[in-house]
């Protein structure tokens, strides 16, 4: 089941007896988590209402049991079991024994008065097992994917219009390239930009650049972009604001080849006719990163960007062998570079 029609069902009144979520976007899955709880419970009653398990400790039994005992002071309850490896093909450690098929046969009358949801870190289910196939059937599987490019930068704007705020043009880029496309970190800093611009306010690149931490790799990142875009002054800020924080500049070079390397992974790969969701799984990025990198790709070509990873490939000979001086031979890179 889509989480959009899951999340439909549960605003029309209408939740599953059982859910499996599963993927790698773990917040939205606690998004949804606490949408399913909201949707049920007054918030003075879900400490009657919620019970939650972990699979690791605990045998599956136990949580089908839970489920089956009538609740206290409330109509329904909610049962939630995390790390649910059972359905997938990962190997289980813990000692714990799980008895799929009480699962199985819950399944076929579930309680009327409960409702359990399972969650797996995981990307993928065995759907060879049986209890992953009946829970298919039963469109009670609900997968988390790491959002696209579009989707993302969706996100954004309804996070910020939920907080009544809106960006300017180009600012809700900015601050998915400052945040990597992280939702956690993205709620944060949108809660701080809404509390800064107030309600009905419009954030615009300033206000991101002002208010949104960047780590150095995503300070590298920008200063490629601002190579590639012939910003040249904003790129030697840029440098010089790395160095004053004490960044080595070998660490930068190496930063550098490996998003020139990036680069050159996505331009093959695009040749290759990969999506861009595609090249994200295979290169292990976000998809926003990887929209990123295919527009800095474009201009150069493959011969060049090879050119390229050869020149820092020698930079990064000369710094560690003290031919060069190391500021000095990463300013005349960026500068070549640029030419």
């Amino acid at each position: 089941m889509d989480v959009r029609k899951a999340a439909k069902d549960l605003q029309a009144g209408n939740p599953a007896p059982v859910y499996l979520c599963y993927g790698p976007e773990k917040y939205r899955m606690r998004e949804f988590i606490q949408l399913l709880s909201d949707s049920l419970f007054d918030p003075d009653m879900k400490e009657f209402a919620v019970s939650k398990f972990d699979l690791s400790e605990t045998p599956l039994s136990q949580v089908i049991e839970d489920a089956e005992t009538l609740p206290f002071m409330v109509p329904r309850k909610l049962v939630i079991a995390t790390n649910a490896l059972l359905f997938t093909g990962a190997k289980d450690n813990s000692k714990v024994e799980h008895h799929v098929d009480r699962l199985l046969e819950y399944l076929k009358a579930p309680a009327e008065h409960a409702i359990i949801v399972f969650t797996v870190d995981a990307d993928k289910l065995d759907e060879r097992k049986k209890i992953v196939k009946a829970l298919k059937e039963r469109e009670a599987a609900v997968p988390f994917p790491t959002l696209t490019a579009e989707e993302l930068l969706q996100w954004i704007a309804r996070r910020a219009q939920r907080l009544g705020f809106t960006f300017a043009p180009g600012a809700a880029d900015q601050i998915g390239m400052y945040t990597g496309g992280n939702l956690q970190a993205l709620s944060a800093e949108l809660e701080k930009i809404s509390l800064y611009v107030g309600a009905g306010g419009t954030a615009t690149s300033a206000t991101v650049d002002q208010l949104v931490p960047r780590s150095i790799e995503q300070n590298v990142f920008m200063l490629i972009e601002d190579i590639v875009q012939l910003r040249l002054d904003r790129a030697f800020v840029l440098l010089e604001e790395l160095l004053k924080m004490k960044e080595e500049p070998i660490k930068i070079t190496m930063l550098i080849a490996r998003q020139f390397r990036i680069m050159l992974q996505v331009k093959e790969l695009g040749k290759m006719g990969y999506s861009q969701q595609q090249m994200a799984s295979q290169i292990g990025l976000h998809p926003f990163a990887v929209r990123i990198a295919e527009g800095q790709a474009r201009r150069f070509d493959t011969p060049r960007l090879c050119a390229i990873l050869a020149q820092l490939a020698d930079l990064d000979f000369q710094m560690k062998s003290g031919r060069i001086d190391k500021v000095l031979g990463l300013e005349l890179f960026l500068l070549k570079l640029a030419a």
